[in-house]
């Protein structure tokens, strides 16, 4: 296959903030890489890192057609942000035990100041349910003896009315994360890096595919539901679909003829062509395309 122009990305060139480059902060769950911060997921899209999106929307929390924040990263996009320094991970020994008590009490302020509005409102609106229920039942009949009724029922309601606490909203507050786009806080972030590595030529592979073709200029993401490591798209992926399922092999890894039957057939089933990709030691991969015509 003939590979298109390689522009190779020396360093990563995020945008620029009051002059200084934006660090992309890390927030890790076990192992995992996610991204919270508005600003970190458009500089990283900025950079063709693509990730994929896990957190429900607070206006339609009981859907996953559309997803929002937080931003999960692939192993090879959070190891690229890595080497060229546009990521930090905030380990939990920088966080010292009077500003975790601080944060706490604050957070549990928040959380009476909100009871106490939404039993505010909620009281509101069983105010307003009981007088449309009372209104409708009285009809035309009008008079001091109605209002006094209705009086004292308010009355009696407000007195008796409490809110219980499990019945409260709870609002996920994900602007604050705790991080500053500043040049004196990228060493104050510099941390160990707590996400797991797993050593393996197969790892590798991946990572130096995926380098190589995030370098000429592709989007990835996974392909696991194709059949592949990778599905490369030749712009964003909102605006172009997927021309590649990129099947990552290193060079002395053999692979079963059944198996590139299958993954040639898939790839022409979704009219995607298929790449085996195997890096040499030299630092280059080598490509090698597969496309199903039939059996004869």
């Amino acid at each position: 296959m003939e590979a298109p122009p390689c522009s190779q990305v020396e360093e990563l060139q995020p945008e620029q903030e009051h002059g200084s480059s934006l660090v992309v902060g890390l927030r890790l769950c076990d192992s995992a890489p996610l991204l919270w911060r508005f600003q970190d997921l458009k500089t990283v899209r900025s950079n063709s890192l693509v990730g994929a999106l896990l957190g429900s929307l607070p206006r339609t929390p009981r859907q996953n057609i559309r997803l929002g924040r937080p931003l999960l990263l692939m192993p090879e996009e959070e190891r690229v942000l890595r080497e060229h320094h546009g990521a930090a991970a905030l380990s939990a020994r920088n966080q010292d035990a009077a500003g975790a008590a601080e944060l706490r009490q604050r957070y549990e302020e928040e959380q009476q100041r909100s009871l106490e509005e939404q039993s505010i409102l909620a009281l509101e609106d069983r105010k307003s349910a009981l007088l449309r229920a009372m209104t409708s039942s009285s009809g035309s009949e009008s008079g001091a003896g109605s209002d006094e009724a209705l009086q004292c029922r308010l009355l009696a309601l407000e007195q008796n009315f409490s809110f219980p606490r499990s019945a409260l909203a709870v609002q996920l507050s994900t602007a604050r994360a705790g991080l500053s786009h500043c040049q004196e806080a990228r060493a104050f972030l510099e941390a160990d890096w707590p996400i797991r590595e797993q050593d393996s030529p197969r790892r590798d592979a991946r990572y130096q595919v995926f380098r190589d073709l995030w370098g000429r200029g592709f989007f990835l993401t996974s392909a696991g539901k194709f059949g592949g490591d990778f599905l490369v798209y030749p712009g964003d992926p909102l605006r172009f679909h997927a021309h590649f399922i990129a099947v990552c092999l290193t060079l002395d890894e053999s692979i079963c003829m059944l198996d590139v039957l299958s993954v040639a057939r898939l790839g022409s089933n979704v009219k995607k062509t298929v790449l085996l990709c195997s890096p040499a030691l030299d630092g280059s991969v080598h490509y090698t395309s597969l496309q199903w015509s039939g059996m004869m």
